[in-house]
């Protein structure tokens, strides 16, 4: 099923479309000027110019540089909060664009600049309709790609100052048809932990292996042993990862090093798994370096958990969904993503859900290719419209 076939409700959508001109163009321009975690300072002077002249109250340099804005509208007392990121990668663009990044090696590879377009075309209509009975509250977070920004803004008093009832986020996914959503109540993205590893040993020459204690070697069967983790000490029910991405010794070839670093990152659904590899992960790499005759200096650095919807809200948003664009809108075969995401600890806040958005074919995310696909964004800020409309009303309880 192609975007343009599913069925739309005529009103919320049309109208959005018919101005969607405008935050393309917006995308596009956030796109050419991309800004790292914590030095999002001219996104955030754009939105809060933007949501200023809208009739917001906007508060900007919370937990850094997000911004929240509030709009009331009727006399209701509830109060949703929807959130978007703004932060890009440190990454060399290679999409050819007309409208590429102009920061060297500094590029919106993860979709930030559309999700920040797909609120503030939420966020247009919504002053200018005030369609809705209670409190909306806008999050624009920094800094989500090095997993701060959330913990920053929660610190800076988000909740307490700017208090929701209920929050919702969404991330564009390449690969699942544009325009259909994945929601489900619990895990919808994982937990993700880091271990920092140096194998210690005795470097030498070479040609006399007998006289040192090698890293490498020892380090080789400490990686591989590891994957005995997920098929031996898992559940075959649940679900964890367990990568090695950086590995680092020596640089001569008749040369055996005294040290090896290596990197690695944990990725799990629940709290007991994540127990579990938080002690067997340390063991056998302890355990293999010693038989080795190294020594491992490790150190084990939880995260940030899973990103785990609450399921009264999860089935808010897939009812959203449903009003908007028919139940075809709902992928029925959609499974947690591997990947992680700091708007977990927002969920630990306050109840709310994270909602995956297809975006279609193309590059995944954080490729150098990767291309948000602008015909979603129309119906993602109508669905944030619904939602809003849905759950102030109450008719979504």
């Amino acid at each position: 099923m192609t975007l343009h076939s599913l069925p739309l409700r005529p009103d919320t959508l049309a109208t959005i479309a018919a101005g969607i001109g405008e935050f393309i163009a917006l995308r596009h321009d956030l796109h050419r000027h991309p800004e790292l975690s914590r030095e999002e300072h001219r996104t955030a002077g754009i939105i809060a110019g933007l949501l200023g002249g809208w009739g917001y109250e906007v508060t900007a340099g919370v937990g850094g540089t997000g911004v929240v804005a509030t709009l009331q509208a009727g006399s209701g007392t509830r109060s949703i909060g929807l959130r978007a990121d703004m932060d890009a990668l440190p990454i060399f663009e290679a999409t050819g664009l007309p409208f590429s990044s102009v920061a060297k090696g500094v590029m919106h590879a993860c979709g930030h600049d559309g999700h920040t377009a797909i609120l503030l075309a939420a966020a247009k209509h919504l002053a200018e309709t005030r369609a809705f009975d209670g409190r909306v509250t806008l999050i624009f977070q920094p800094a989500e790609e090095i997993g701060a920004g959330a913990r920053a803004m929660i610190a800076d008093g988000l909740f307490t100052r700017f208090p929701v009832d209920a929050v919702f986020g969404l991330h564009n996914w390449p690969g699942l048809p544009a325009g259909q959503w994945g929601i489900l109540p619990g895990p919808v993205m994982a937990g993700i932990d880091q271990v920092f590893l140096t194998v210690q040993g005795r470097g030498g020459h070479g040609a006399a292996p007998q006289e040192t204690v090698d890293p490498v070697v020892t380090a080789a069967h400490a990686i591989a042993a590891l994957q005995s983790v997920v098929s031996r000490n898992i559940d075959p029910q649940d679900a964890a990862v367990v990568t090695v991405g950086s590995i680092h010794g020596g640089e001569a070839s008749n040369v055996i090093p005294d040290t090896v670093e290596a990197k690695l990152t944990l990725r799990y659904f629940t709290p007991a798994t994540q127990d579990i590899l938080a002690v067997r992960v340390p063991a056998i790499l302890r355990g293999v370096i010693e038989a080795f005759g190294a020594t491992a200096d490790l150190t084990y650095a939880r995260g940030f958990p899973p990103v785990t919807n609450h399921a009264p809200e999860a089935a808010i948003a897939r009812r959203a969904v449903e009003a908007l664009f028919g139940p075809a809108a709902l992928i029925d075969t959609f499974r947690p993503r591997t990947a992680s995401e700091d708007f977990a600890f927002f969920l630990h806040e306050r109840p709310g859900a994270f909602l995956i958005l297809g975006a279609g074919d193309g590059a995944p995310l954080h490729s150098p290719r990767y291309q948000f696909n602008d015909a979603i964004l129309a119906p993602a800020a109508a669905l944030w419209v619904q939602l809003v409309q849905d759950f102030l009303t109450g008719d979504a309880q």
